[in-house]
């Protein structure tokens, strides 16, 4: 389960990055965070970048509307998704998940 955090802009999505993989993937949660998988290095910032992308295609968000507020070198990761309700996000993960099962 995702611990997903209210916030005043929109609600914080907890990211577990795994950079380096084979593909470009959201995948089941781990530890109360999402795992997004993507296939850029971790070097300059080009993982968080990828991720935002990966993100903003996966759930259908704008990439304005993500921004990354902690974790910028670090695998766990905490991502602002602005305008955006807890249970709108929530369910536009478990689509993204249930589709992936498939």
């Amino acid at each position: 389960m995702i611990r997903f955090e209210p916030h005043a802009d929109g609600t914080v999505l907890p990211v577990r990055a795994h950079a380096g993989s084979k593909h470009n993937e959201i995948r089941e949660p781990q530890d109360g965070s999402l795992r997004v998988c993507i296939t850029q290095a971790p070097e300059k910032g080009k993982a968080n970048k990828a991720i935002i992308e990966l993100l903003s295609k996966g759930l259908s968000l704008r990439k304005s509307q993500i921004e990354l507020i902690s974790g910028e070198t670090s695998r766990q990761k905490r991502f602002l998704i602005r305008d955006t309700t807890l249970p709108e996000l929530a369910a536009k993960v478990q689509a993204v998940l249930d589709a992936a099962a498939e």
